[in-house]
């Protein structure tokens, strides 16, 4: 009985010893995307991609550049930033490869993936963010350009066999990715490919004016309330201008459709 506790302890130990780490790897992980999407806020697309359903934060490029593609591409290309530098990865390697095929006389391959590359200052939007094991993945999405939306990743790599802190994190990606604002929680579906991105409006919405108007438990306007002591400027600014004025010496009255208002020297003594 002895022995098989015996064995057993050592097994349970090493169980641990492996799992442990993996539950706080995970529990890390978890800890540092929600950090993320608190400070990236998520937009949320249609399920073909073609529109926003809920706007989150608008992010503006720090970097040249990044690429690309319509949002009618199977798989989005992968960008990567490390060490300070932003690259387009193999796919911007393809597209300078096809470019000087075409310049030497060669026809670049044919392709039917309709591209775009972002640059400093442009505007897009976050859809998805991932942690992994050796950096954090941004899911990228633009707004339409000659009514084409495009998206792409943008892989934030961390140094070779460093674990960087929540901090240091956040403080790579905002190097390429800063949160504008000011068009956060705004709109702009305008299509051309000069303009900038900016977030669909949330439908639904009314104007506060009218939404008052179709709130019928909106609370009425106060009574007008003259008092005593008032001035005629602030007896006219709350009943407007009287139909009547009859002056009598230091003494003015006021007629209104149905009401009086007598002032002794400039100053509210009664009101019929």
């Amino acid at each position: 009985m002895k022995s098989k506790f015996c064995m057993r302890a050592p097994i349970a130990a090493l169980f641990v010893a492996i799992l442990l780490p993996c539950i706080v790897a995970e529990a890390q992980s978890s800890a540092l995307k929600s950090q993320l999407e608190a400070q990236y806020k998520p937009t949320k697309t249609t399920d073909d991609k073609s529109d926003i359903v809920t706007a989150g934060s608008v992010l503006i490029l720090q970097k040249d550049r990044i690429i690309m593609y319509s949002t009618t591409t199977q798989i989005p290309p992968l960008n990567t930033y490390k060490d300070g530098k932003l690259s387009e990865g193999a796919f911007g390697v393809h597209q300078k490869l096809s470019s000087f095929g075409s310049m030497i006389g060669h026809p670049p391959p044919a392709s039917d993936v309709q591209s775009r590359q972002f640059v400093t200052g442009e505007k897009f939007w976050v859809t998805r963010i991932d942690v992994q094991n050796d950096g954090v993945l941004f899911t990228l999405f633009s707004d339409p350009y000659n009514d084409i939306r495009y998206y792409s990743t943008l892989k934030f790599i961390y140094p070779h066999g460093a674990s960087p802190t929540p901090d240091q994190v956040l403080s790579m990606v905002g190097e390429v990715l800063k949160i504008d604002a000011d068009d956060s929680a705004k709109s702009d579906d305008k299509s051309g490919d000069q303009q900038q991105a900016a977030p669909a409006a949330d439908a639904g919405q009314q104007p506060a004016a009218d939404q008052a108007k179709a709130d019928p438990a909106a609370a009425p306007a106060p009574p007008a309330t003259v008092e005593i002591g008032q001035t005629t400027d602030e007896v006219v600014a709350i009943l407007g201008q009287p139909d009547k004025i009859l002056n009598l010496g230091p003494k003015q009255i006021y007629v209104y459709k149905d009401l009086k208002v007598t002032f002794v020297k400039g100053k509210v003594t009664d009101a019929q």
